[in-house]
């Protein structure tokens, strides 16, 4: 059985903290409540959390200058910001600086499940490679950072395993045993037009036509073997953080 996610809730309205806990508490959720941002970021160096949800105006330190303390250290904690103002700077320079979503008080109650049953999916990398051992090596390395990982050689499995789900990530790699990746990006667009796809190749120059062509049709990025892992798991962080933000969007009508 999977462990509960755990759920820190930060808000200096003591009732409104309280609530949410036993609320998420009776769902089947590990939720605290803690009424400051120096608590919070006491909570949150002691105790291994899945998500972050916090008010903005709170003394001393707010939501936004508590979210960036959050990211410095722990870059993949997922932190949601909650306001009774619509429209609040604090939450535009938020959300650009990659807060998830904000939350618009009073709590709509399902739209905050929604989103936590979402971030309780595993996060799954598909790499299409058709070399063993890269696939090998960087599935290694994915699964130590809680992705599921499939690895495909030949890039017309793809329609096998795909599902759009917002669950799932393509790296694709520019070169396949002779198949051009701008083809299957293209392919790929036609079937799942929003499914987040990132480059991959060891031929920076020689591709690059065929990547300027890839990133106008939406593939994300483009990484040059050999990769930077710090730098595509930050990549992908930031691709899930941007499709469970649309969750929260599509619930408030945004």
């Amino acid at each position: 059985m999977r462990k509960p996610l755990r759920i820190l809730i930060v808000d200096d309205d003591h009732r409104m903290a309280r609530t949410l806990m036993d609320i998420l508490n009776v769902k089947g959720y590990q939720a605290d409540a803690v009424f400051s941002g120096e608590e919070a970021l006491q909570k949150v160096k002691a105790i291994s959390y899945d998500c972050v949800l916090s008010d903005i105006k709170m003394p001393e330190i707010d939501g936004v200058e508590l979210f960036r303390e959050i990211k410095a250290e722990q870059p993949d904690l997922s932190v949601v910001l909650m306001t009774a103002y619509a429209g609040d700077k604090l939450v535009t320079e938020g959300l650009k600086e990659g807060a998830i979503a904000s939350l618009t008080k009073p709590i709509d109650i399902d739209i905050m499940l929604s989103f936590l049953s979402s971030l309780r999916k595993e996060r799954v990398i598909v790499i299409v490679d058709d070399d063993p051992a890269f696939c090998n090596t960087l599935g290694d390395i994915l699964k130590t950072r809680n992705f599921a990982v499939i690895e495909i050689g030949d890039p017309w499995d793809l329609e096998e395993v795909i599902k759009d789900d917002g669950r799932m990530i393509v790296l694709l790699d520019m070169k396949l045993n002779g198949i051009d990746g701008l083809d299957v990006l293209q392919d790929i667009r036609k079937r799942w037009p929003k499914l987040p796809v990132i480059l991959v190749t060891g031929y920076r120059e020689k591709m690059a036509q065929s990547i300027k062509k890839a990133l106008k049709i939406s593939a994300y990025t483009c990484l040059y073997k050999p990769l930077q892992i710090e730098e595509l798991i930050r990549i992908l962080t930031d691709i899930h953080h941007t499709e469970l933000g649309k969750i929260l969007d599509r619930g408030s009508g945004k």
